[in-house]
């Protein structure tokens, strides 16, 4: 049976190996999956699991989806442009990296009927995670991307800036305020949401953040991390697999999942 894993630093309450075993019930793969809580000077004795074909493929969370890239024979195009890989494995004898963030939030977008096309987009967050959402954003004709940082640098914007008459039509969150446990907690008031038709938080649990709550209350489409969660397993496995996954599996998998938190 193929192996596969996720690496990071922290992965106790993390949903992957569920989420993947998913895959593997509605899908015609076999596998397991497994967390891999790893130091930093412990990512090249588990890479080279990958090497030798011990794991088939690993996935990478925070903090090392830079610090992997070192490691990689290649680096896909896409993830060279985002900065960051999430995905490795094996290809055609080379140790790969790629993105498939950026897939989960592209079908968040897509599944969702939100068009960004000739939008002004807020990005709340400048970690890793608001690389690939930026990649997605232009890529798909946003008119503008404003990143905003409590520590703003290099054209990023303070959060004070994000006022009350904005002219963003969509707000995505890419930082974790508002995660559980601190499910009170949002990165910005009310208020400040102003005329955005769309908020997106990346983040999937609680399914409603605070933030998500405000839009809500305030009549205006909003939408949760769990479809880019999902998304970017499920195109993983296609990576892994050299094959397609029909789309209705990342619904069947965001259903079962969100009915289970």
């Amino acid at each position: 049976m193929n192996k596969y894993g996720l690496l990071g630093d922290t992965l106790e309450h993390s949903l992957s190996p569920k989420i993947h075993g998913l895959i593997f019930q509605y899908t015609n793969l076999n596998g397991e999956y497994h967390l891999f809580p790893t130091d930093k000077k412990e990512i090249q004795a588990l890479i080279d699991k990958v090497k030798s074909s011990e794991i088939k493929g690993i996935n990478v969370t925070i903090p090392y989806k830079t610090e992997v890239i070192k490691y990689l024979d290649d680096v896909s195009e896409e993830a060279k442009l985002i900065g960051a890989v999430n995905t490795i494995c094996m290809k055609n004898g080379k140790l790969v990296g790629l993105n498939t963030d950026s897939f989960g939030f592209k079908y968040t977008l897509e599944i969702n009927n939100i068009d960004v096309t000739g939008k002004h987009v807020a990005v709340l967050g400048t970690g890793g995670a608001s690389n690939s959402i930026v990649f997605v954003l232009k890529s798909m004709g946003a008119a503008a991307v404003d990143l905003f940082s409590r520590n703003p640098k290099d054209g990023q914007k303070r959060y004070d800036e994000l006022d009350d008459n904005h002219n963003y039509g969509i707000i995505v969150n890419t930082t974790p305020v508002g995660m559980y446990p601190n499910v009170e907690n949002s990165p910005i008031a009310k208020e400040t949401i102003g005329n955005a038709e769309s908020v997106i938080d990346i983040v999937y649990n609680p399914v409603e953040t605070k933030l998500l709550s405000y839009a809500k209350e305030l009549g205006r489409k909003y939408v949760n991390g769990m479809y880019m969660l999902v998304g970017q397993a499920v195109k993983a496995q296609e990576i892994f697999n050299s094959t397609k996954i029909d789309k209705t599996v990342v619904e069947k998998i965001y259903d079962k999942v969100i009915g289970e938190i």
